[in-house]
């Protein structure tokens, strides 16, 4: 990358006194800028990159097409199946038919405990 911002500079022809001007950094800090040297901050890189009008270069940096590993990982988790949504009329449809037979099952469940009691009280009355 340090190469690439000093092809640039060069190419506008702009000296390293005044680019480290225009970027707020002292001309030794911009030479290790151009040298790639690790110890500079992001900052100062995506100020310098700013000063050259070349803020795309920020994005693709951490962009996901260059990610392979990223996209690696993330497609292992993508889903095995993916189920399919109904409209939300067919899912209303299918609530209510749902509450419709629960309210069905407990009504007889009802009478079911109902009809041994009568049966009881039948016998004691005999």
């Amino acid at each position: 990358m340090g190469k690439d911002i000093k092809d640039a500079r060069l190419r506008r022809r702009i000296p390293t006194e005044i680019m480290a001007q225009r970027a707020f950094i002292s001309r030794m800090t911009f030479c290790k800028v151009e040298k790639g040297d690790p110890s500079v901050s992001l900052g100062i890189y995506a100020t310098v990159l700013f000063v050259l009008g070349m803020t795309e270069r920020l994005s693709s940096l951490v962009s996901s097409k260059y990610d392979s590993v990223g996209l690696a990982l993330e497609e292992e988790r993508l889903p095995k199946r993916i189920r399919v949504s109904h409209s939300p009329r067919i899912q209303m449809e299918k609530k209510e038919k749902l509450s419709l037979e629960l309210s069905n099952e407990s009504s007889t469940e009802k009478k079911a405990l109902k009809k041994p009691k009568d049966v009881d009280s039948d016998e004691s009355n005999k």
